[in-house]
């Protein structure tokens, strides 16, 4: 820790260096900076300690003020049953929990808040949701209580806002007030302007009128000051927090903007030479709140974040009261069910155990894949995958599809190059395009201003305005997100926006077979071997009851009449087969090399069973395709090359290079490793242009490894953070056109770039040569943004309707 320097009492009034309130005569000045109080000098104490000085150099002032009477008691997270309420996950080393902290404003918070583990080793992770306001962290409960991290949190500044009226209910995320806020007093102002502008529009000239529209010119800088320092704050601050990291970013020409229409506004009223152009600046300021509005109105309601009424096509069984088991959509779980999770399922709720022996691995979680064993009675998180057999637990709080897909965007999941070409030309444009304008706006004013200095003005002016890349800004959330929830309403629920991005770029397509392109609903069943006692056919059932694989899913349901009974031991082999101790019985079920020892042969797909070291016999499997794979395969032929990757014998083998093609890649008996294997060396192959579609089983680790893994969900409990889209196979017929929608949207985004470019081609080629006035500059740049989210919404709703996909 740096030496402390005396502290000394000064007498001029100044700014708290922390928070930026002002200061008393006597406030407290240390290591040459001023502070309010021994609060916020104590943070910047803790801060300059940790090594965490960028803090203040994001933005000026940025903490919250620590004056006495805001100090908050956390000695109530001490407590065992809010801390249960409290917590998301723990196994009494590790926990996770979420905090609101309305603090939170800028890049410095959401900086600061991201490096906690410097502060206190710990923490061991932390991220933001900057627009919710929600910080969520995992620590370490042997170095950290949850008492402590509340205390830790509040003496920085962020303390954490805790409702507990909230903690027992599940309600949709409160909108952000604010931005409507903004919008109300732009909008207010905007059509007060408008009225108050009517001498200028009028054209009025008396000597009484012209007092008036002098008078009405004041009364517009009144109403305009607010519209600029707190309606287009957030462009403002963005814009000077890039400038100060050395980041040109697109808000930067959008405040340019801004403040030049104010700029001239303010000088041709003050000096009476002009009626100024509020009227168009509070204009441009309320669209572009409008579309900032709607932006986030599509990401909330109707876009990835899954409103709680879009859930994913998952499926999860219950035990009703007579006994049997019920598949039930996720929203449908309640609090008490008795949830029934077999073998590799996600756990979707909070849920007490009470049958079975749960053993847990929570790395979707905490990143870490040690399995935790849990006894009767205990509580089990939602997240956790169960890995040993079928467990039976009671609901103890209903699932929330937010924290779904929380899991679902969780780092460990997410994939490098997430960002497209259309997203990284929308930055470059932002971040090239002010110098260029800001260059063709002084050339402008250097050429003009020998000769007329109003005209200079004028065309410098408008320069600035005219030019302006709002509307490259607003194409992308626009139209990918009418896109995602376009794709929604028809079963295909994408990650976030970059997976549309890279449906363009996916040259070739991998399928699993066994529950992927066959239809596990329409498989054929046959038993070849010596007769099952009925005990035997207990047994077997009670075996492929802990799994969730589509064959043992189906020899289940051919051993219907039979009952289940106690299970002493379960193990799963992915890609091999699974075993069992029954009644004292060992009991093994898979395929022929796990079971014989012996290279399986090319005829239909088996299961042989095994009973105490016998072979008894095999069931034998035929798979039907799903109806309209060949049509859809035929579609494809000119666009992808196609490999199909199965644990299956390759019985199927020539139907499905007749359906493939010639050139495609057959490859059979493979395991969950040699899947994964296979698609890194196709990525290589390819550059990186791969696409599987599997059903999350056995092909988890080959789904997170491609470009673009996608899951076919039947009414099972599959569901996989490591892949980017869910796709509700009553739609698997449907995808070519969902993808070629995706694909075409990206279209749409680069026409609006087009139109985009050439309006400020055109603006410009008017705005140089002075024949265009700021205040038709000012009416176009708003106008320009309005058509090109018009557009994007229109072209891509237009082209869902002309693709068939409008409704379902």
């Amino acid at each position: 820790m740096k030496s402390l320097s005396p502290i000394l009492k000064t007498t001029p009034k100044t700014s708290c260096f922390h928070c930026g309130e002002d200061c008393e005569a006597d406030h407290i000045r240390f290591e040459g900076h001023d502070f309010c109080c021994e609060g916020c000098k104590m943070v910047y104490q803790i801060l300059r300690h940790h090594d965490l000085g960028k803090y203040y150099q994001l933005n000026q002032a940025a903490g919250a003020t620590q004056k006495a009477g805001q100090k908050t008691t956390y000695t109530y997270l001490d407590d065992s049953t809010i801390r249960d309420q409290l917590l998301q996950f723990t196994d009494g080393k590790t926990s996770k929990v979420e905090f609101r902290l309305p603090q939170i404003h800028c890049s410095s918070c959401l900086w600061l808040l991201e490096h906690l583990y410097k502060i206190h080793p710990g923490v061991q992770r932390s991220t933001v949701n900057f627009l919710q306001k929600k910080a969520t962290i995992l620590y370490s409960e042997e170095q950290i209580s949850l008492r402590q991290l509340g205390e830790l949190l509040a003496s920085i500044g962020y303390p954490p806002e805790i409702n507990f009226e909230d903690l027992s209910t599940t309600s949709k995320p409160k909108p952000n007030r604010r931005i409507y806020y903004q919008m109300g007093l732009a909008g207010f102002a905007f059509g007060n302007i408008m009225l108050l502008s009517f001498p200028e529009y009028l054209g009025l000239s008396s000597e009484t009128e012209i007092a008036f529209a002098r008078f009405f010119g004041y009364l517009n800088i009144i109403l305009s000051l607010p519209v600029v320092f707190y309606s287009g704050q957030d462009y403002l601050k963005s814009a000077w927090f890039g400038l100060r990291q050395g980041y040109l970013n697109m808000d930067v020409p959008i405040s340019l903007g801004i403040l030049a229409l104010f700029s001239r506004s303010l000088f041709e009223i003050l000096t009476h030479t002009g009626a100024g152009y509020l009227d168009s600046l509070t204009g441009l300021v309320f669209f572009l709140l409008v579309g900032k509005w709607f932006q986030q109105k599509t990401f909330h309601q109707l876009s990835f974040e899954r409103d709680y009424r879009s859930y994913f096509p998952i499926a999860v069984n219950i035990r009703e009261a007579d006994g049997k088991e019920q598949a039930i959509p996720l929203d449908q779980l309640q609090t008490g069910d008795t949830l029934v999770v077999r073998s590799n399922e996600i756990i979707p709720a909070d849920a007490e155990i009470i049958k079975g022996k749960a053993v847990i691995d929570y790395s979707f979680v905490t990143g870490e894949s040690v399995p935790v064993r849990h006894p009767i009675g205990e509580k089990i998180y939602a997240g956790g995958r169960q890995i040993e057999g079928t467990i039976e637990l009671r609901v103890l709080r209903k699932v929330t599809q937010s924290y779904l897909t929380q899991l679902w965007n969780n780092d460990a999941f997410q994939k490098k190059s997430e960002q497209g070409a259309a997203t990284h030309l929308a930055d470059r444009v932002g971040r090239y395009f002010t110098v260029i304008i800001l260059s063709i706006a002084t050339l402008t004013l250097l050429y003009w201003l020998p000769t007329d200095l109003n005209r200079a003005i004028n065309a410098f002016t408008a320069v600035l305005i005219i030019a302006c890349p709002c509307a490259v800004a607003l194409s992308i959330p626009f139209t990918f997100g009418n896109v995602i929830r376009l794709l929604g309403r028809q079963g295909f629920y994408l990650k976030n926006i970059g997976v549309i991005e890279k449906l363009n770029r996916i040259r070739h397509i991998v399928f699993d077979k066994t529950g992927t392109i066959t239809d596990p609903q329409a498989l054929h069943l046959s038993w070849e071997g010596s007769a099952l006692s009925p005990t035997e056919r207990t047994w077997l059932k009670t075996l492929v009851d802990q799994s969730n694989h589509p064959l043992s899913r189906r020899i289940r349901q051919q051993l219907n009449d039979s009952q289940i009974t106690a299970i002493k031991h379960f193990e799963e082999h992915p890609g091999h087969g699974i075993e069992g101790v029954i009644a004292g019985h060992a009991i093994r079920l898979g395929s022929a090399t796990y079971i014989l020892g012996e290279e399986p042969g090319s005829g239909p797909s088996e299961v042989l069973v095994e009973i105490d070291g016998k072979y008894r016999g095999r069931f034998q499997f035929r798979h039907p395709f799903r109806q309209g794979f060949r049509d859809m395969i035929h579609g494809w032929r000119s666009q992808y090359r196609f490999s199909l990757i199965s644990g299956d014998q390759d019985h199927a083998r020539a139907a499905l290079q007749d359906i493939l093609g010639p050139e495609a890649t057959l490859r059979f008996r493979q395991k969950p490793q040699d899947k994964l294997d296979y698609i890194q060396q196709l990525k290589q192959e390819t550059n990186g242009n791969v696409m599987m579609l599997g059903d999350g089983l056995n092909d988890a680790g080959a789904l997170q490894s491609s470009d673009l893994g996608i899951v076919i969900a039947e009414d099972t409990n599959n569901f996989t953070p490591a892949c980017d889209a869910i796709l509700d196979a009553k739609s698997f017929t449907a995808l070519p056109r969902l993808m070629a929608f995706g694909q075409q949207s990206l279209k749409v985004v680069y026409f609006a770039y087009a139109i985009a470019a050439i309006y400020n081609v055109i603006g410009l080629s008017f705005a140089v040569r002075g024949a265009l006035s700021p205040v038709i500059a000012a009416i176009l740049m708003p106008l320009s943004s309005l058509t090109i989210v018009l557009l994007s919404l229109g072209l891509s709703s237009w082209l869902a309707y002309r693709m068939g996909l409008r409704k379902k």
